[in-house]
């Protein structure tokens, strides 16, 4: 794989940004309260300094379309384990801003990285009972925060923008606050489902694209489908700049989904396997 055209970008740390852009960000104060929030803030130096060691090279795209202050509910797709890390530290180019996750309620229950969690203020997710993490993600937006959500609930294997829950629109539309699309490409080789983790110095580009608000506004579905059909535009726009800039990319690449030459399983055979395990998890409980 070729080395990244750095003469293109402005390099910062870890980070690749369009020069441009990168002038208006640098001159941004850091938030009022979020840049000094000392325990989240220790955690994202620290996150930036592994993904140093690993060699990554992160290219974002449309930073200045998180809010410099103010909620924001930021819609991500979710393609390996990493994403809400790479989703966090782009709004941190945005004045320092932390963006708060909900996330599944296990993670919570895990020794340590629970305790982790409660300190960034995360907000646990029960899936069998999902009214209280709706409540608290809009209470949350009231106060000002950003919170991350990923539409499609549960990682996708093909790789492809899975069906979406109407979850997202509806919790920006309570809160009266924008609801921010992002598409991050890259993230399936750092680590994801049914492949080993290559946390090593991998030197992994990745490529994060933000873009402008979604109207969350009317029927929950239809407007779901705004967000989906964002994000997608948003996804092409990655995997082009992740072509363009670190290409050409082989045939028969596992991290590739099938669409693109790829060896992931399709969206519908994704699908399937998603049943199967369903099935044996239901089988477990009797």
């Amino acid at each position: 794989m070729p080395d990244h055209p750095d003469q293109h970008y402005h390099r910062q740390g870890i980070f690749r940004i369009d020069p441009r852009e990168a002038q208006a960000l640098s001159a941004l104060p850091k938030h009022p309260t979020e840049g000094t929030e000392f325990f989240y803030r220790n955690v994202v130096r620290t996150l930036k300094g592994v993904m140093w060691a690993q060699g990554m090279r992160i290219v974002v795209e449309g930073a200045e379309n998180f809010p410099q202050t103010g909620g924001a509910l930021i819609a991500c797709n979710h393609t390996g384990y990493y994403d809400f890390i790479f989703a966090g530290i782009a709004a941190e180019l945005r004045g320092h801003r932390l963006v708060r996750f909900m996330s599944k309620k296990e993670i919570f229950d895990v020794p340590v990285v629970g305790a982790m969690m409660r300190a960034m203020k995360h907000i646990p997710v029960d899936r069998s009972a999902g009214r209280g993490a709706f409540d608290e993600a809009v209470r949350r937006l009231d106060q000002g925060q950003l919170v991350g959500i990923f539409p499609e609930a549960t990682i996708s294997r093909s790789f492809e923008l899975k069906e979406f829950k109407n979850g997202a629109v509806r919790i920006a539309d309570s809160a009266g606050v924008p609801l921010i699309p992002m598409a991050i490409w890259g993230s399936q080789r750092v680590w994801t489902k049914d492949h080993p983790r290559n946390l090593g110095r991998s030197n992994t580009p990745i490529v994060i694209v933000v873009g402008t608000p979604v109207d969350p506004a009317g029927e929950p579905d239809e407007a779901t489908e705004r967000l989906r059909d964002a994000m997608a535009e948003l996804l092409t726009r990655a995997q082009s700049i992740y072509e363009r800039d670190f290409g050409p990319i082989e045939k028969g690449q596992y991290w590739m989904p099938a669409r693109l030459g790829g060896t992931a399983p399709t969206l519908e055979r994704a699908q399937e396997i998603e049943q199967e395990e369903k099935a044996r998890r239901q089988a477990k409980k009797k």
